[in-house]
């Protein structure tokens, strides 16, 4: 829970110090105590494992968290067994693979993609609509253009066995989202380089079996991923449409910034989420944050959301996220 007495009394503490400041400027003060050098890379599911690897390669080097996210998270865009991302990820329900990323840098700099078919690593048209255009989000034909356009070529996403599960759900054509199951559908990746600088990936290929042009949180920058250099990072995982509706991710850093534990952060962003939805019993929501400090945390509203972390100082491991219900 949130100790308002302490963070009274910490903001009271830099203001003797340091003068009258904005709160963003208080809490930048607050958090110098990260070593030098240190790096952090936390990103959702069993997935994140091979992810954080192929990131912390990047930042092991002295690399930059932007290059890290985008390399960490095209591992299991590129991994055809994973039915939640990328090649092989589950169709929507006319058998279309349909992915969705966005990706954001320390100076807020942020580009995204959705309804982007043929193309095995959005994640990468996403840094490349942040970098090579003046907008925020493409989507369908127009980010499909754009991707060939820079280079990316095409390929057959629906691998045989997401063709034959797609095949059996017609059969009933049924949809009911299984917490933890259909819901586990997203990598989220924040990293902090050893200047301190911090960057965030979110990348999905979208609930199984979808509506034709349905769209969740993830390429959403506020909903799937939102970054704050001065305070830190957040990303998402679950039911979109929920997470849309509460802004999750810069609530989270918001929450921060007044003063909450990236913990209790994403705590109360899941209680927002509990509160304006009547039906969240069956569905999973679970956010992530990373502090300026180096700090970290999760939570969600049903157990069975996990996450992957490692550290300068730790090694890469799996950690379950405490839960509401």
């Amino acid at each position: 829970m949130f100790n308002r007495r302490k963070f009274i009394k910490r903001s009271a503490l830099f203001t003797s110090l340091f003068g009258v400041a904005p709160l963003a400027q208080v809490l930048a003060k607050d958090h110098v105590y990260k070593p030098k050098g240190s790096s952090t890379v936390i990103s959702t599911w069993n997935h994140g494992m091979q992810a954080n690897a192929a990131a912390w390669e990047v930042l092991s080097k002295g690399g930059a968290s932007i290059d890290a996210v985008e390399i960490g998270v095209r591992v299991p865009e590129s991994d055809p067994n994973n039915t939640s991302v990328g090649l092989g990820g589950r169709p929507d329900r006319d058998g279309h693979v349909t992915l969705d990323a966005c990706i954001m840098d320390p100076s807020g700099n942020c580009g995204g993609v959705a309804g982007l078919e043929h193309i095995e690593n959005p994640i990468s048209v996403a840094r490349k609509v942040m970098s090579e255009t003046p907008h925020v989000l493409l989507v369908g034909e127009g980010a499909l253009m754009f991707a060939e356009e820079q280079g990316f070529k095409r390929t057959n996403l629906l691998t045989e066995n997401s063709k034959k599960a797609w095949e059996e759900w017609k059969k009933k054509s049924e949809y009911k989202p299984i917490i933890n199951v259909e819901n586990h559908d997203t990598i989220g990746l924040l990293a902090q380089d050893e200047n301190g600088d911090i960057s965030g990936a979110c990348t999905t290929s979208g609930l199984a079996f979808k509506m034709r042009g349905r769209v969740g949180d993830s390429p959403i920058i506020g909903a799937g991923l939102f970054i704050d250099n001065e305070i830190g990072g957040a990303t998402s995982t679950g039911m979109g449409e929920a997470i849309i509706k509460v802004a999750g991710s810069h609530l989270v850093v918001e929450l921060m910034r007044q003063g909450y534990e990236p913990e209790e952060a994403c705590k109360a962003a899941v209680e927002r989420i509990i509160k304006k939805e009547p039906n969240y019993k069956n569905l999973q929501v679970g956010f992530l944050a990373l502090r300026k400090d180096g700090t970290t945390g999760g939570y969600a509203i049903h157990k069975g959301f996990n996450y992957a972390l490692m550290t300068s100082a730790t090694s890469n491991k799996m950690f379950d996220a405490k839960f509401k219900v």
